[in-house]
């Protein structure tokens, strides 16, 4: 069985302007800041892609939740729980 490689990217160098006291600590606990600063960000993106995704699609959501409240769920016969 072959292993699939999995893609890296491609990392930039960056100036970011954080808190000092919150560096200071974070390095004296031995947190990888530059890791931690993606994750963070990683997070934001996902948050933000997510709420963008909702807003975009409230109307057809809306309008699903409009039906099964009227009609329940379609095929709910064929259920077996």
């Amino acid at each position: 069985m072959r292993t699939t490689e999995v893609a890296k990217s491609v990392r930039k160098p960056t100036n970011l302007s954080l808190d000092s006291a919150l560096l200071k600590e974070a390095k004296s606990l031995g947190i990888n800041v530059s890791r931690s600063a993606e994750a963070g960000i990683a997070e934001a993106v996902k948050l933000h892609k997510r709420s963008k995704w909702l807003n975009e699609n409230a109307e057809a959501i809306e309008s699903s939740n409009a039906y099964v409240e009227a009609n329940g769920l379609p095929l709910a016969r064929h259920r077996q729980f």
